[in-house]
């Protein structure tokens, strides 16, 4: 029986989206009341990190499965991390980060493995941010420029709350589980098997072009039997073998 495939791009609904900006609000303000059913839209300067708007959605959603992905992060915030996990608020936890992290700081790498278990991590090429919190009423998706560290700079946040699109995140989150192993450092590009690639291409259709209209090769010399280079100007057809 054939393997059923899901396509990679995922296309949601046209729905409202609330935009916002959050020059100087904190996560809880800039963030507001999560609905159901709806995007959330907000640019910031970067005075609260990701990990503080996980611990907002947490706060309206209740103890939830967590699954991230980040390309780096910061002690303290790998603190808030562990602290979040203690309370209780997070029912299961899965991170994938960039694998050039644990070169880079294997000290948090190493602490990150402990606190949250060899099997809760995956290292891959990744740049990609986002976090998915799942329970029996919620379906949140988090889009984000932010890494887990906070960054005083331009960044972006979106809130979701859909059921389908929870799921196109969680098949990638799943996807990597299944393709990389504990402690593995995966180089390769990914597969992601669960879900197969599909670009819309729109059909175009043009009328026959006659042979005689396209250009034919031309050559400016040939050679002989005796090696040796006759110049031509014209199409192959004038050549003397062909007269």
């Amino acid at each position: 029986m054939a393997e059923t495939r899901e396509t990679k791009t995922f296309k949601k609904i046209e729905r409202q989206r609330k935009t916002r900006v959050a020059k100087f609000a904190t996560a809880t303000q800039a963030i507001g009341k999560i609905e159901k059913g709806s995007d959330t839209f907000v640019l910031t300067y970067g005075q609260f990190s990701l990990i503080d708007a996980l611990m907002v959605v947490l706060d309206q959603t209740g103890p939830a499965h967590v699954a991230i992905s980040t390309w780096t992060a910061a002690h303290a915030h790998l603190d808030k991390s562990a602290e979040l996990l203690e309370s209780a608020d997070i029912l299961s936890f899965r991170m994938i980060v960039d694998r050039s992290f644990k070169t880079r700081q294997p000290k948090y790498y190493a602490q990150m493995m402990d606190t949250f278990g060899v099997d809760s991590i995956r290292a891959i090429n990744t740049h990609a941010k986002f976090i998915t919190v799942r329970n029996d009423s919620w379906d949140i998706v988090v889009r984000t420029s932010m890494n887990l560290n906070e960054n005083p700079r331009l960044e972006n946040i979106e809130i979701s709350e859909n059921a389908d699109f929870a799921d196109f995140f969680e098949k990638i989150v799943n996807d990597v589980w299944e393709e990389v192993g504990i402690e593995e450092n995966k180089a390769d590009q990914l597969e992601l098997r669960s879900l197969e690639e599909t670009v819309d291409f729109p059909l175009v259709e043009s009328k026959s072009i006659k042979r005689r209209n396209l250009n034919e090769a031309r050559y400016t010399h040939q050679i002989d039997k005796d090696g040796q280079a006759n110049l031509w100007t014209s199409t192959p057809q004038d050549s003397p073998e062909n007269n």
